[in-house]
């Protein structure tokens, strides 16, 4: 497959950023780092390879982006403020910056996908931009800012937060028929080191399921661990269901 390597400025955040590309045909999947993570891991620990199949028969390419949660979501010693405003403007580089340099055609759409906090950037994005994203894959996921700012909230986390702006947007909301209209995938193991994603699973789950939002949502079994090796498993499986892209 075609691979490769791209680092540039980003007017958003004042500083040269990287990622790398993986394929250079079919549908564009955003995959996003868990937790300080870099745009390499992905790739390292074997996620490019379960995507091998879709990426060498020309319909994905994956394009792996680099994260900055030590500043944001990690930097619990820092100013919330700050944080909060670094993560928005870490938003918008993706959105206004990334994006219109790998969009091949005008109008195209993407799909994004990622692990524990790779998971939680996943539907965050998708969710406040469902005319930009098409679909979206979270797994292991946790859909509130507070795991990130327990004791600080305003505009911006609530803005950061699926689980709050979801439970409160309005029917009559422009983005409630266009979610309707989009394919959402949220998985979650039950065994080790789920307990707490499990349970913004199951709350995310419920908000939906009362806005009339069709969502598959797949909890595995108790043996399904918070962890690679799982979620080398997992995207497979969903992304062959999902075919055609």
């Amino acid at each position: 497959m075609q691979v490769e390597y791209h680092k540039w400025y980003s007017r958003y955040l004042n500083r040269d950023m990287e990622y790398k590309t993986f394929g250079n045909q079919g549908h564009a999947l955003i995959a996003f780092p868990c937790q300080n993570g870099r745009f390499f891991d992905y790739a390292d620990q074997g996620m490019i390879h379960v995507l091998t199949p879709w990426i060498e028969a020309g319909k994905i390419r994956v394009i792996c982006v680099d994260g900055i949660d030590w500043e944001t979501w990690s930097n619990f010693g820092g100013d919330q403020r700050w944080r909060i405003e670094q993560q928005e403007r870490w938003f918008n580089y993706i959105i206004e910056e990334l994006l219109p340099n790998i969009r091949y055609y005008e109008g195209e759409t993407f799909m994004t996908t990622g692990c524990s906090m790779g998971a939680m950037h996943a539907a965050n994005f998708f969710f406040r931009r469902p005319d930009i994203f098409d679909t979206v894959i979270g797994l292991s996921g946790l859909y509130h800012a507070g795991y990130g700012f327990p004791f600080y909230s305003d505009e911006l986390t609530y803005a950061n937060s699926p689980q709050d702006f979801l439970r409160n947007m309005p029917e009559d909301h422009p983005w409630m028929q266009l979610y309707r209209q989009r394919r959402i995938v949220i998985c979650i193991g039950q065994g080790r080191w789920e307990e707490e994603t499990l349970d913004s699973t199951r709350q995310l789950d419920t908000i939906l399921c009362e806005k009339h939002i069709p969502a598959w949502f797949d909890y595995w079994g108790f043996d399904c661990d918070h962890d690679w090796p799982w979620w080398r498993k997992q995207l497979p499986y969903f992304m062959s269901h999902l075919e055609p892209f």
